[in-house]
């Protein structure tokens, strides 16, 4: 029998991504949540579980809070085994989602279970067809190329330090995303992330903070802080060296930090925040 032709592989990114950095569910305005439903608009909102290992209670949960919100079209795809990921019964809960929303739990559950399957192939199609893709602390590491999947965010970190980094889903370019940023200290497991690849950015949410990127620009919602870590222009760094001492901790030189709070924007191709307009410029254009 021959074999089923592959489509061409999408390289158009048209749709919405929103990260969020974990910790949205204790928030009682439900502002992330809300900007996540408001994309639905008509379509069906699919919540994806696979990262966790509490599937029905989380999607309940989830249930619950998209109801109350006003999303009438909820669909939870629960893939346990790749094996799910083909079948086409769960291929077909997504044919007429216009955003699918991946809890927490581990990025790696992810990536594994649903990558280049055709449950993920189909999320690729809804996302260059203009459809909103949102993923919360795992859900939101897995968006990028390279994602962090451990590292001491504790201390700063060592140049022995291992630093564990796996491909994610590849949604956003050049970016790695790093989640439950302030509150589990892990400015050192970013830096070091962009100091081993200059390439990309660092992104650390903090909970209950969230980024919504659409095109070349990302806007923060939420309570917290988004920092990005800009390596492009670095000078040195210490890693690449030969040390005797264990237990050297990681130099690195010339490494641009932005922080940005909620409604803060920034420019990726620019690799530039916008500064926002002054007060009495924000009134006489009201």
């Amino acid at each position: 029998m021959a074999q089923k032709k592959r489509p061409a592989k999408i390289e158009a990114r048209q749709g919405t991504l929103i990260i969020i950095g974990g910790g949205e569910r204790k928030d009682e305005e439900r502002t992330i949540l809300k900007e996540v439903a408001l994309k639905a608009d008509g379509g069906s909102l699919v919540v994806v579980t696979v990262a966790t290992a509490e599937p029905e209670e989380t999607w309940k949960e989830y249930r619950q809070i998209f109801r109350k919100i006003g999303v009438t079209k909820l669909a939870h795809l629960d893939v346990r085994l790749r094996e799910e990921a083909k079948e086409p019964k769960r291929v077909a809960l997504l044919d007429e989602a216009t955003v699918v929303f991946f809890t927490g739990g581990d990025q790696l559950k992810i990536t594994s279970q649903l990558g280049d399957s055709p449950v993920y192939q189909r999320i690729e199609e809804i996302y260059a067809e203009g459809g909103t893709i949102a993923g919360t602390s795992a859900g939101a590491s897995v968006m990028s190329e390279t994602m962090l999947i451990s590292g001491d965010g504790e201390e700063s970190h060592k140049v022995s330090g291992v630093l564990g980094m796996a491909p994610g889903l590849g949604l956003i370019q050049d970016v790695v995303v790093d989640q439950h940023f302030a509150e589990r200290g892990r400015l050192g497991r970013l830096l070091a992330a962009v100091a081993q690849n200059p390439r990309q950015l660092g992104l650390g949410l903090d909970e209950n903070t969230a980024v919504v990127v659409e095109g070349e620009r990302l806007r923060v919602i939420g309570k917290g802080a988004v920092y990005v870590l800009d390596g492009s222009q670095s000078s040195y760094s210490n890693l690449g060296e030969d040390s005797e001492d264990q237990d050297q901790i990681m130099s690195a030189f010339d490494i641009k930090l932005h922080v940005l709070s909620a409604e803060n924007q920034f420019n990726l191709k620019e690799r530039r925040p916008e500064i926002p307009p002054k007060p009495e410029e924000v009134r006489k254009s009201a």
